[in-house]
Order: structure tokens, then sequence, then C-alpha cells
């Protein structure tokens, strides 16, 4: 409790608990409201050729829901990734990591506050940019009940936990935060191609989690595909955390 207390109090001198959350809330209302206003935003800039006539599509809330995930899938990911890239990777690269294990500290107690820290900081403000995004949606394109939004952040925030647990794994495993960014990318990257080629089989595939998220939208109710990928992304996670903390203490000790 300790190391989490010193870990959330870095993040908050370090702005993290200022930024962060401000760029998840941009990135998730960014789409409901571009896309509402589109043809404002297309005359303010100029218009169309005259004859031209726009149509836009009558959006669903449970499509503009999945348009603010794909942008928190691709650059909301991104910023989670650089902001965390040097959790451990930094500190053991200058040493301090040395001079707090020569404590009585636990390389699991080390390990896991920083994981907790992040994730609470991650889910915090993931509900944040969500709620704003929800509140939007409402006004823009129908209701979305509340329900519906709790379970968005639940699930998708397995995702995102997932995503964490991944770059804590690296960060555990190289020095170089930069390489550390590099493959928690790679990874996830590798991880879409295989999920987008072999489909068919990989029905709880982790990288699926938007996909049965729409479809517990559409059907209002949590489908059976939706929990069990969901419980595949928390086993995932625990493996990752599990390995991340063997793996610190190896890497410690060389």
């Amino acid at each position: 409790m300790t190391l989490f207390k010193k870990e959330m109090l870095e993040n908050w001198r370090n702005k993290k608990w200022v930024w962060f959350p401000l760029v998840i809330i941009l990135l998730s209302i960014l789409d409901p409201i571009s896309s509402y206003y589109m043809p404002q935003i297309i005359d303010s800039v100029g218009g169309l050729p005259d004859g031209t006539v726009l149509e836009l599509p009558d959006y669903t809330p449970p499509e503009v829901v999945i348009m603010s995930l794909g942008q928190l899938s691709s650059l909301g990911v991104l910023v989670i990734v650089l902001m965390s890239m040097g959790t451990i990777a930094g500190e053991r690269k200058s040493g301090v990591a040395e001079l707090v294990l020569v404590k009585p500290v636990s390389y699991k107690n080390y390990v896991t506050a920083k994981w907790a820290s992040l994730i609470l900081l991650v889910w915090i403000s993931l509900f944040l940019g969500l709620f704003v995004g929800w509140y939007y949606i409402n006004i823009l394109f129908g209701d979305l009940t509340f329900l519906h939004l709790l379970q968005i952040t639940f699930f998708y925030g397995l995702w995102l936990t997932l995503v964490v647990t991944l770059v804590i794994f690296y960060n555990t495993w190289i020095k170089t935060p930069g390489l550390v960014a590099f493959l928690t990318i790679a990874t996830i990257m590798i991880m879409s191609l295989i999920t987008q080629v072999f489909g068919h089989f990989l029905d709880w595939s982790p990288n699926k989690l938007s996909n049965h998220i729409f479809e517990s939208l559409m059907t209002d109710q949590a489908s059976t595909d939706l929990i069990a990928t969901g419980s595949v992304t928390i086993f995932i996670s625990v493996l990752l955390l599990v390995a991340s903390i063997y793996c610190f203490r190896i890497r410690s000790r060389v």
C-alpha cells in the first residue's frame, strides 16, 4: 500500500491525473460530435460543389459508441502505451529500482503497485470519457441507458487492462522505454492480425471485445460471447501479471 500511494502521488505530480483523463474525454466525444455536425463543418470550410448532395446516415447510439471505442482502440491505446512505457524500465535503467529493492520490498509488491496505479488511472479516465460521450450521444442521437454505459465501461476496461498489463510485462523484461512501446504496439497489431485471419476460430479473442459489445447493445443483453471474451481477457491479464513478477525477479538478479 505504501508503494501504491507513492505511485499515485507520482502520477499526480506528473500531471497524469489531469492530462490523461482530458485526452480520453476528447477521444470519446470526437466522433459523436463530428458525425452529428459534419454538414455544418463542411459548410464552414467552403462547402461542396454546386449540385452535390451530402446524405449522412442516421446513426444509432450503439453505432456511435463503436466509433468512440474505435478512437480509444487506436489513439487511446497509443497514449496509454507511451504514458506507461517507462514505468519500470525507466527506473531500472536509471538505477532507482535497485535502490528501492534494497529495502524490504518484494518484487511482487513493486510490480503490482505500478500496475494497480496505472489500472486505476486508466479505468477512472475511461469512465469519465465514456460518461461525457454518453451525455452527448443521448442529446444528439437517442437514448442509451446508464446501465449500458456501465456495461461498456466494464468490458472495454478489460481490454485496456490487458494493454496496461502487456506494457508492464515488457517493462519488466527490457530497460529501454522506447523498445517497450514498440514491442507492445507490435504485439497488439499481431494479435489483431491473427484475430482477423483466424476470426472464425477465435471468437473469444480479446481483440473482438468491441464487436461483442456492439452486438450486445443491439440485442440489449450481454451475449455469451461477450462474457466469454471478457473472461479470456481477464485470464490472459492475470497470466501476464504473474509472468511480469517472475520476469522482474529474474532480470533484477542478472
